[in-house]
């Protein structure tokens, strides 16, 4: 199954898949819902998700299918190099991770991996990959080293909120606040409230 919302994408990669007759494409969707219909409906065994759809992106699928467990491998097939979008398709559990400029040859490569029950990601990705894997677990280590209290005062400021208001909040004082920040900012190797701000977002402590 082809899962895209340009028509042209679907038909080109269609014939390229088809073209030996290895591969069969036995249904198509234009958005999020109805690839989610047509995977209940159709039953493919493979499916090429691209994640800038209507209704519902790739990734909001992907989430979906794991939440029904509905058996099918999800290859996502995208125009995205960012890490952030590999990184959160590998941890709902996606198969394989494609850029759309990819050679004909390797698309059905990874096809014929993901069916055979390995995952497959992009030569090319790996490495940025295996960094923010990296990245992540040393983002992991800092979280951890916060008390329950700076974790609490680190939300509060990556939220906008002032050391006044956060002292309102939390019922504490204006100075016991400050102590905290500065303490966070060293623990967590920031400088300032905006660098906390992006390390609490990048680490899903707060959501936009």
């Amino acid at each position: 199954m082809i899962a895209d919302d340009h028509v042209l994408m679907r038909e080109g990669i269609k014939q390229l898949l088809e073209f030996d007759g290895s591969i069969e494409v036995v249904c198509e969707a234009s958005d999020g819902q109805e690839c989610i219909d047509n995977l209940i409906k159709y039953k493919p065994q493979a499916l090429l998700l691209d994640i800038n759809m209507p209704k519902m992106n790739g990734i909001e699928v992907l989430t979906e299918i794991k939440k029904k467990k509905i058996d099918v491998k999800v290859l996502i097939l995208t125009v995205h190099n960012e890490v952030e979008y590999l990184m959160k398709a590998v941890e709902i559990g996606v198969d394989g991770y494609l850029m759309k400029d990819s050679e004909s040859s390797e698309l059905k490569k990874a096809i014929n991996v993901v069916l055979s029950g390995e995952s497959y990601i992009q030569p090319k990705l790996i490495p940025a990959l295996n960094s923010r894997l990296v990245s992540r677990d040393v983002d992991k280590e800092k979280i951890e080293s916060l008390t329950k209290r700076e974790l609490e005062v680190l939300i509060k400021v990556a939220s906008g909120l002032f050391n006044k208001e956060i002292a309102t909040t939390l019922n504490i004082s204006e100075r016991t606040v400050k102590n905290h920040i500065s303490n966070i900012f060293k623990k967590i190797d920031v400088v300032d409230r905006t660098q906390a701000a992006v390390f609490a977002i990048k680490n899903d402590l707060i959501q936009l």
